[in-house]
């Protein structure tokens, strides 16, 4: 098993991923967070800890908050 992040690196990267998210547009962000994961997972290389990884991101995913369109704008 790989060691765990230290919080000053995760803070950095969780930084660094949301610029990139940023940089590569609403209308490429699903492709980006793919490949992203992908390139990630072809450095684990364990199929089996890609996919634990991948059951634990769904897991109590958070409801959006910064990036989320108000809905307070009511009916259209």
């Amino acid at each position: 098993m790989t060691a765990a992040l230290a919080l000053e690196a995760r803070d950095r990267l969780y930084a660094q991923c949301a610029n990139a998210i940023s940089e590569a547009g609403a209308e490429r962000e699903s492709l980006f967070l793919a490949r992203l994961v992908l390139l990630l997972f072809e450095q684990l290389g364990d199929e089996a800890r890609c996919r634990a990884a991948l059951a634990e991101a769904l897991r109590e995913l958070p409801v959006p908050s910064l990036s989320a369109a108000p809905d307070d704008a009511g009916p259209a």
